[in-house]
Protein backbone atom coordinates (compact mmCIF):
# COMPACT_ATOMS: atom_id res chain seq x y z
CA UNK A 1 0.00 0.00 0.00
CA UNK A 2 1.44 3.34 -1.06
CA UNK A 3 0.63 6.37 1.07
CA UNK A 4 1.75 9.96 0.76
CA UNK A 5 1.33 12.72 3.31
CA UNK A 6 0.61 16.16 1.90
CA UNK A 7 1.15 19.07 4.28
CA UNK A 8 -0.63 22.19 3.08
CA UNK A 9 1.32 25.32 3.94
CA UNK A 10 1.18 29.01 3.10
CA UNK A 11 2.45 32.28 4.50
CA UNK A 12 -0.77 34.26 4.05
CA UNK A 13 -2.75 33.43 7.19
CA UNK A 14 -5.21 36.20 7.96
CA UNK A 15 -4.93 36.02 11.74
CA UNK A 16 -1.24 35.11 12.08
CA UNK A 17 0.70 35.76 8.87
CA UNK A 18 3.87 33.72 8.38
CA UNK A 19 2.95 31.34 11.19
CA UNK A 20 4.30 28.19 9.52
CA UNK A 21 7.90 29.47 9.67
CA UNK A 22 7.72 31.13 13.08
CA UNK A 23 10.34 29.95 15.60
CA UNK A 24 9.31 27.06 17.81
CA UNK A 25 11.68 25.61 20.37
CA UNK A 26 15.06 25.47 18.65
CA UNK A 27 13.51 25.12 15.18
CA UNK A 28 10.37 26.41 13.46
CA UNK A 29 6.75 25.32 13.16
CA UNK A 30 7.11 23.60 9.79
CA UNK A 31 10.10 21.60 11.05
CA UNK A 32 7.93 20.19 13.82
CA UNK A 33 5.12 19.27 11.44
CA UNK A 34 7.37 17.61 8.87
CA UNK A 35 9.39 15.67 11.44
CA UNK A 36 6.25 14.32 13.06
CA UNK A 37 4.74 13.34 9.71
CA UNK A 38 7.93 11.51 8.81
CA UNK A 39 7.47 9.42 11.95
CA UNK A 40 4.07 8.09 10.83
CA UNK A 41 4.39 4.38 10.10
CA UNK A 42 3.31 3.48 6.57
CA UNK A 43 3.98 6.81 4.86
CA UNK A 44 6.13 6.57 1.75
CA UNK A 45 6.60 10.26 1.02
CA UNK A 46 6.02 13.54 2.86
CA UNK A 47 5.35 16.54 0.62
CA UNK A 48 4.85 20.18 1.50
CA UNK A 49 2.24 21.67 -0.86
CA UNK A 50 2.18 25.45 -1.05
CA UNK A 51 0.77 28.02 -3.43
CA UNK A 52 2.28 29.65 -6.51
CA UNK A 53 2.17 33.09 -4.91
CA UNK A 54 5.52 34.85 -4.60
CA UNK A 55 5.00 35.23 -0.84
CA UNK A 56 5.26 31.44 -0.59
CA UNK A 57 8.66 31.31 -2.28
CA UNK A 58 10.15 31.17 1.22
CA UNK A 59 8.34 27.89 1.85
CA UNK A 60 9.86 26.37 -1.27
CA UNK A 61 13.26 27.74 -0.18
CA UNK A 62 12.74 26.12 3.23
CA UNK A 63 11.96 22.79 1.54
CA UNK A 64 15.07 22.98 -0.65
CA UNK A 65 17.24 23.80 2.36
CA UNK A 66 15.75 20.94 4.39
CA UNK A 67 15.63 18.44 1.49
CA UNK A 68 11.85 18.10 1.63
CA UNK A 69 9.77 17.63 -1.53
CA UNK A 70 7.76 20.73 -2.39
CA UNK A 71 4.76 21.05 -4.70
CA UNK A 72 3.24 24.36 -5.74
CA UNK A 73 -0.32 24.82 -6.92
CA UNK A 74 -3.47 26.86 -6.56
CA UNK A 75 -3.72 29.19 -3.59
CA UNK A 76 -7.48 29.04 -3.01
CA UNK A 77 -8.42 25.75 -4.67
CA UNK A 78 -6.58 23.59 -2.20
CA UNK A 79 -8.37 20.46 -3.44
CA UNK A 80 -6.88 21.10 -6.88
CA UNK A 81 -3.47 21.50 -5.27
CA UNK A 82 -3.82 18.17 -3.47
CA UNK A 83 -5.07 16.18 -6.45
CA UNK A 84 -2.41 17.50 -8.82
CA UNK A 85 0.27 16.79 -6.23
CA UNK A 86 -1.02 13.28 -5.52
CA UNK A 87 -1.33 12.46 -9.24
CA UNK A 88 2.45 12.52 -9.51
CA UNK A 89 2.72 9.63 -7.03
CA UNK A 90 -0.42 7.60 -7.84
CA UNK A 91 -0.83 6.49 -4.18
CA UNK A 92 -3.45 4.23 -2.67
CA UNK A 93 -4.04 6.71 0.16
CA UNK A 94 -3.45 10.37 0.81
CA UNK A 95 -2.98 11.71 4.32
CA UNK A 96 -3.91 15.35 4.75
CA UNK A 97 -2.08 17.44 7.34
CA UNK A 98 -2.18 21.19 7.86
CA UNK A 99 1.00 23.08 8.69
CA UNK A 100 -0.54 24.88 11.66
CA UNK A 101 -0.48 21.71 13.78
CA UNK A 102 3.05 21.45 15.22
CA UNK A 103 2.06 18.62 17.57
CA UNK A 104 0.11 16.54 15.05
CA UNK A 105 -0.30 13.02 16.43
CA UNK A 106 1.96 10.59 14.54
CA UNK A 107 0.73 7.68 16.66
CA UNK A 108 -2.86 8.29 15.63
CA UNK A 109 -1.68 8.67 12.03
CA UNK A 110 0.09 5.32 12.19
CA UNK A 111 -2.99 3.62 13.63
CA UNK A 112 -5.25 5.10 10.96
CA UNK A 113 -3.01 3.92 8.13
CA UNK A 114 -2.89 0.43 9.62
CA UNK A 115 -6.69 0.45 9.70
CA UNK A 116 -6.85 1.62 6.09
CA UNK A 117 -4.52 -1.19 5.04
CA UNK A 118 -6.60 -3.72 6.95
CA UNK A 119 -10.02 -2.62 5.67
CA UNK A 120 -9.40 -1.01 2.29
CA UNK A 121 -12.12 1.60 2.87
CA UNK A 122 -12.08 5.04 1.30
CA UNK A 123 -12.30 7.16 4.45
CA UNK A 124 -11.11 6.67 8.02
CA UNK A 125 -13.34 8.54 10.50
CA UNK A 126 -12.10 9.59 13.92
CA UNK A 127 -15.13 8.83 16.05
CA UNK A 128 -14.18 10.66 19.23
CA UNK A 129 -13.37 14.36 19.53
CA UNK A 130 -9.72 15.31 19.98
CA UNK A 131 -7.94 18.52 20.88
CA UNK A 132 -7.83 20.72 17.79
CA UNK A 133 -4.45 20.25 16.15
CA UNK A 134 -3.78 16.54 16.72
CA UNK A 135 -5.79 14.85 13.97
CA UNK A 136 -4.79 13.80 10.48
CA UNK A 137 -7.15 12.83 7.67
CA UNK A 138 -6.84 9.61 5.66
CA UNK A 139 -8.65 9.22 2.34
CA UNK A 140 -8.09 7.00 -0.67
CA UNK A 141 -6.66 8.61 -3.78
CA UNK A 142 -9.63 7.37 -5.81
CA UNK A 143 -12.06 9.03 -3.39
CA UNK A 144 -10.07 12.26 -3.51
CA UNK A 145 -10.28 12.27 -7.30
CA UNK A 146 -14.02 11.66 -7.10
CA UNK A 147 -14.41 14.61 -4.76
CA UNK A 148 -12.40 16.69 -7.20
CA UNK A 149 -14.93 15.94 -9.93
CA UNK A 150 -18.12 16.49 -7.93
CA UNK A 151 -17.24 18.95 -5.15
CA UNK A 152 -17.89 22.37 -6.64
CA UNK A 153 -18.77 24.51 -3.62
CA UNK A 154 -16.11 26.83 -2.23
CA UNK A 155 -16.00 24.87 1.04
CA UNK A 156 -15.24 21.66 -0.88
CA UNK A 157 -12.34 23.25 -2.77
CA UNK A 158 -10.84 24.98 0.26
CA UNK A 159 -11.15 22.20 2.82
CA UNK A 160 -10.14 19.26 0.54
CA UNK A 161 -11.99 16.40 2.25
CA UNK A 162 -15.07 18.31 3.41
CA UNK A 163 -17.30 16.75 0.75
CA UNK A 164 -16.55 13.27 2.12
CA UNK A 165 -17.90 14.26 5.53
CA UNK A 166 -20.85 16.21 4.17
CA UNK A 167 -21.96 13.29 1.99
CA UNK A 168 -20.86 10.35 4.08
CA UNK A 169 -22.99 7.70 2.35
CA UNK A 170 -21.14 8.18 -0.92
CA UNK A 171 -17.96 6.64 0.50
CA UNK A 172 -16.94 3.41 2.19
CA UNK A 173 -15.65 4.22 5.64
CA UNK A 174 -14.70 2.84 9.03
CA UNK A 175 -14.36 4.49 12.42
CA UNK A 176 -11.16 4.82 14.41
CA UNK A 177 -11.37 5.43 18.14
CA UNK A 178 -8.33 7.14 19.69
CA UNK A 179 -7.21 6.34 23.22
CA UNK A 180 -9.05 7.96 26.12
CA UNK A 181 -5.99 9.98 27.17
CA UNK A 182 -6.34 11.99 23.96
CA UNK A 183 -10.07 12.72 24.19
CA UNK A 184 -9.92 16.29 25.46
CA UNK A 185 -11.67 18.38 22.78
CA UNK A 186 -11.61 21.46 25.01
CA UNK A 187 -7.87 21.79 24.40
CA UNK A 188 -6.55 23.80 21.48
CA UNK A 189 -3.11 22.69 20.26
CA UNK A 190 -3.08 24.43 16.91
CA UNK A 191 -1.66 27.69 15.59
CA UNK A 192 -3.94 30.43 14.34
CA UNK A 193 -3.50 33.33 16.75
CA UNK A 194 -0.88 34.90 19.01
CA UNK A 195 -2.49 33.12 21.97
CA UNK A 196 -2.12 29.78 20.17
CA UNK A 197 1.52 30.61 19.50
CA UNK A 198 2.11 31.35 23.19
CA UNK A 199 0.71 27.94 24.12
CA UNK A 200 2.71 26.08 21.46
CA UNK A 201 5.91 27.83 22.53
CA UNK A 202 5.27 26.87 26.15
CA UNK A 203 4.79 23.23 25.15
CA UNK A 204 7.86 23.19 22.91
CA UNK A 205 10.04 24.81 25.57
CA UNK A 206 8.84 22.40 28.25
CA UNK A 207 9.59 19.22 26.32
CA UNK A 208 12.46 20.39 24.09
CA UNK A 209 11.60 17.48 21.79
CA UNK A 210 9.84 17.90 18.44
CA UNK A 211 8.82 14.23 18.56
CA UNK A 212 7.22 14.23 22.00
CA UNK A 213 4.11 12.04 22.08
CA UNK A 214 0.89 14.00 21.63
CA UNK A 215 -0.49 12.08 24.62
CA UNK A 216 2.26 13.63 26.75
CA UNK A 217 1.41 17.07 25.41
CA UNK A 218 -2.24 16.57 26.34
CA UNK A 219 -1.27 15.35 29.81
CA UNK A 220 0.99 18.36 30.32
CA UNK A 221 -1.78 20.79 29.39
CA UNK A 222 -4.28 19.05 31.66
CA UNK A 223 -1.80 19.36 34.52
CA UNK A 224 -0.97 23.01 33.79
CA UNK A 225 -4.29 24.83 33.28
CA UNK A 226 -2.54 28.20 33.32
CA UNK A 227 -0.94 27.24 30.00
CA UNK A 228 -4.00 25.46 28.60
CA UNK A 229 -6.05 28.57 29.28
CA UNK A 230 -3.79 30.82 27.21
CA UNK A 231 -5.94 30.18 24.13
CA UNK A 232 -9.08 28.64 25.65
CA UNK A 233 -11.15 31.64 24.57
CA UNK A 234 -10.19 31.45 20.88
CA UNK A 235 -13.01 30.46 18.56
CA UNK A 236 -12.28 28.45 15.42
CA UNK A 237 -13.27 30.15 12.17
CA UNK A 238 -16.41 28.50 10.76
CA UNK A 239 -16.50 26.65 7.44
CA UNK A 240 -18.49 28.76 4.98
Amino acid sequence: MKTITIIQARMGSTRLPGKVLMPLGEKDVLSFVVARCQKIVGVNEVIVATSQLSQDDVIEDWCIKNEITCFRGSEKDVLDRYVKCAKIYQPNYVMRVTSDCPFVDYEIGSDMLALAKETGVEVIDIIEKLPRGLAVEVISYDALCRIYNVGREERHREHVTYYAYEFQDEFTRVGYKPSVNRQYPNLRITLDTEEDYALCRAVANHFNDELVSSAEVVSFLIETPNIANLNAHIEQKPVI
